[in-house]
């Protein structure tokens, strides 16, 4: 039984984590409602903005991997604190670019300071949460991310309006920078409890680490895991963090305060969702069944999406959208429960990284369909799209939905032979 003061203990540690990752995603996110703030700054074309967008991506994902192995081997607080401290470097130097190239190196620093923050967390959370309570911890994680999200629409639009977008971004890599200190300072890697067992606090050997790595990367149910986040994380980040609010504005012809609404209530279903299907999934013991329904209502959510509907459906389908990223964000109690508790980063960062090739590679695919469909127009100074293009985008967002309601179904199968088996095994002896 947990006492209270270290129930109380575990949640503040955790929730100066959770802020540091909140950060994160606020700044992953953030280039929906600086798109054309950044393309006039940088005359920047769909898929310059595209690229500039994913570069925090392409360094995220190929160090996700690394991240977990960093992560088992020298614990939460330090990878954690040090992230963050790179990150506010990134933001910093960002924020006083002058080139469309340093930009893009400093949206990369971003991504790599960024990379280690949700492994980190989720392996604090394997060290001090019960098993039955990691699935909701983990949906607080993401809730965390979304809360940035939040943070990233209307609220940044309003002060990119008051004060520009520069000092804008420059205030919150000053706040991240003040969060890395408190992670440095307050968070322990173990209970004290743990500590006082040697062999619990002993972090992975060289050896093991890369054992633990070849037996993640052998296994199927990893890649349909690293698949399933490689769609619904690409096609999420691309659209909520890139061209949802330039597809409002442009189809509907509001402004970028009122369209970056329609994305904030996106990101409210993402700051509720994971919670939510955390809880449910830990209260029934369903993970991929409740993997494959939210994974069909996220292939539904974007399918809306071509038909351009009325604009309070925008909001609704985006809300489901990113609502059922919680069902998805099961995948990460999934691979943990299929390995020991050593494994933990690595594994998480194994399919996390898989996810974040998709938010890599989508954004500047879409900005290349989005540019053929150009209509020559430009609105203080950044480009118009056509009803069209952001069709064909949606549509092409829709069928890499449909690839992952396969994988998730695929997942479901094996996972369910596997329990029949082990249950077999169990009843034999």
């Amino acid at each position: 039984m947990v006492s209270p003061s270290l129930r109380r203990r575990r949640v503040a540690l955790w929730a100066l984590l959770a802020a540091g990752f909140l950060f994160v995603n606020f700044h992953r996110t953030a280039t929906a409602v600086l798109a054309d703030s950044l393309a006039r700054t940088f005359d920047a074309t769909g898929s310059q903005l595209g690229l500039l967008h994913a570069s925090f991506f392409y360094i995220y994902a190929a160090l996700q991997l690394p991240a977990g192995l960093v992560v088992d081997r020298y614990g939460s607080r330090w990878v954690g604190a040090t992230g963050l401290a790179v990150l506010t470097a990134g933001v910093l130097w960002f924020a006083r670019s002058d080139t469309l190239l340093a930009a893009f190196l400093a949206r990369a620093v971003v991504g790599f300071g960024g990379s280690v923050l949700y492994i980190a967390t989720l392996r604090f959370c394997a060290n001090w949460f019960r098993p039955d309570e990691y699935a909701t911890m983990t949906g607080y994680t993401v809730a965390a991310a979304g809360a940035g999200g939040v943070l990233a629409t209307t609220p940044l639009a309003l002060a990119i309006d008051r004060i520009g977008w520069r000092l804008a971004i420059l205030a919150t890599g000053v706040t991240t920078g003040v969060v890395a200190v408190a992670v440095a300072a307050a968070v322990r890697d173990r209970p004290r409890s743990a500590r006082a067992d040697g062999d619990a606090t002993r972090h992975a050997t060289l050896g093991e680490v890369v054992a633990n790595t070849r037996t993640v990367l052998r296994e199927v149910e990893t890649w349909l895991m690293g698949l399933l986040l490689f769609v619904v994380l690409g096609v999420n980040f691309t659209v909520l963090g890139l061209w949802g609010v330039p597809f409002v504005a442009d189809t509907y012809g509001v402004s970028v305060a009122q369209a970056s609404t329609y994305v904030l209530v996106g990101n409210v279903g993402f700051v509720l969702g994971s919670p939510a299907v955390g809880a449910l999934s830990d209260r029934t013991g369903r993970r991929t069944e409740l993997v494959v329904a939210t994974t069909a209502v996220f292939a539904l959510s974007y399918a809306v999406l071509v038909l351009v509907p009325p604009l309070p459906l925008v909001g609704a389908a985006l809300f489901c959208a990113l609502l059922a990223n919680g069902g998805v964000s099961l995948v990460f109690t999934v691979g943990k429960e299929r390995h020991e508790p050593a494994v933990a980063g690595t594994v998480t960062g194994v399919i996390n990284g898989l996810g974040y090739v998709g938010a890599a590679i989508l954004p500047t695919i879409m900005g290349a369909v989005l540019d053929a469909y150009w209509t020559g127009e430009t609105i203080n100074g950044a480009r118009v799209y056509t009803v069209a293009g952001y069709r064909v985008a949606f549509g092409i967002a829709t069928a890499a939905a449909l690839l992952a309601v396969v994988a998730a179904l695929w997942l479901h199968r094996r996972e369910t032979r596997a329990s029949g088996t082990t249950t077999l095994a169990t009843s034999d002896d």
